[in-house]
């Protein structure tokens, strides 16, 4: 074995990485972009679950604990009637919110059993855990006034319930982000190995009018996207068995906008890539920013600030609520809030068609 040849094809890959300046910056500069914006979500000082107090009791127990709960650093607890509660509840303004009836210091002097009623939104586990937990920390505080006395809340859950899993929570954003991850990956690497092999100059050559080259290569990406996107919510709802209380047709209709917005997202970005490697290079900048800011790990409600606007530009984050709330809130069209969703996902849909066949028909021409 020879040093100097070994050393001379060294300095050839490394001379190739010099002139190509794009694979430095995202060799250097990604992982930079991505490690700090995964430290601001986790240490950016985001704010903490809204949670409702409503203290119905008369007696010292109930004023006590209440005030504890306002005072909670885990949540962000405020005082106001059942109605208000509910209602906030309903809406996703709270996680969660703590009834006092009005015999609950009574009860707890008779039975010495704290029980207050703890009712939850449900729909995101983490943020429930974190209002069980201000509470049972407030119990904690009082402990010792309280003298020997158990707690044992009365837990109830607007969505989901105690057989709510992880699985279940992710399972509803995991749905679209599969599809939209890998139809994205597998559109642009294909199509730069068309062009790379020179079928679109041949094409060119033929009879074929440039609008029936960019609608039919859009249709085929498109079919293969629907397939996989029927592959993969029947895989999901019948071998999983990932929790859905909503019509599996919306669910369908919404996997489907978003395979068809990542087949021309693909198209559209391929204009910038010579090879298949710098077309995987979009990876971490189009997809995974999108994964960490559009909600499927962390609650936006938790986001820092300017994350959390940056957060709602983003068609990723729509297409997650609108499955959440068609399979674990059971939403259906009339709700205004998954209106809200289908239309920004159809809206970034369009936009990227217009894109991408713009991008074909300037190839092509």
């Amino acid at each position: 074995m020879s040093g100097r040849r070994v050393a001379a094809i060294t300095r050839r890959i490394l001379q190739q990485f010099r002139r190509d300046r794009r694979t430095l910056g995202l060799l250097f500069g990604a992982p930079l972009i991505i490690l700090g914006l995964l430290g601001y979500l986790l240490r950016g000082g985001g704010a903490v679950p809204a949670m409702g107090v409503v203290n119905l009791d008369d007696g010292p127990l109930g004023a006590a604990i209440a005030s504890q709960l306002e005072q909670s650093k885990t949540a962000s607890a405020s005082g106001m009637s059942r109605a208000a509660a509910e209602a906030k509840l309903r809406s996703g303004e709270l996680a969660g919110y703590v009834l006092l009836p009005s015999d609950f210091s009574s009860r707890a002097q008779q039975s010495r059993v704290i029980s207050p009623e703890v009712h939850l939104e449900g729909s995101q586990p983490g943020l429930s855990q974190t209002i069980l937990q201000a509470v049972s920390e407030s119990f904690a505080a009082l402990a010792g006034q309280a003298g020997g006395v158990r707690f044992a809340p009365q837990v109830t859950f607007l969505y989901g319930g105690q057989t709510f899993d992880t699985l279940d929570y992710f399972g509803a954003a995991f749905i679209g982000l599969v599809v939209f991850f890998l139809v994205f990956v597998i559109t642009i690497v294909a199509f730069l190995r068309e062009r790379g092999q020179g079928t679109l100059e041949r094409l060119m050559a033929s009879p074929l009018r440039r609008g029936e080259i960019v609608l039919g290569y859009m249709l085929g990406f498109t079919v293969l996207a629907l397939v996989q996107a029927v592959e993969v919510l029947a895989f999901c709802l019948l071998v999983l068995h990932v929790h859905n209380a909503g019509n599996v047709g919306l669910i369908f209709v919404l996997e489907a906008l978003m395979a068809i917005a990542a087949v021309n997202l693909g198209i559209f970005l391929s204009m910038f890539a010579r090879t298949e490697f710098q077309a995987v290079q979009f990876i971490p900048l189009v997809i995974l920013p999108q994964v960490l800011l559009s909600g499927i790990i962390f609650p936006i409600s938790t986001e820092p600030g300017p994350l959390t606007v940056l957060s709602r530009v983003l068609p990723l984050t729509y297409a997650v609520e609108g499955m959440r709330n068609i399979m674990i809130k059971g939403a259906d069209i009339s709700w205004p809030s998954l209106q809200l969703d289908f239309g920004v996902v159809l809206g970034f849909c369009l936009l990227v068609i217009l894109a991408s066949a713009a991008t074909l028909r300037r190839r092509i021409a």
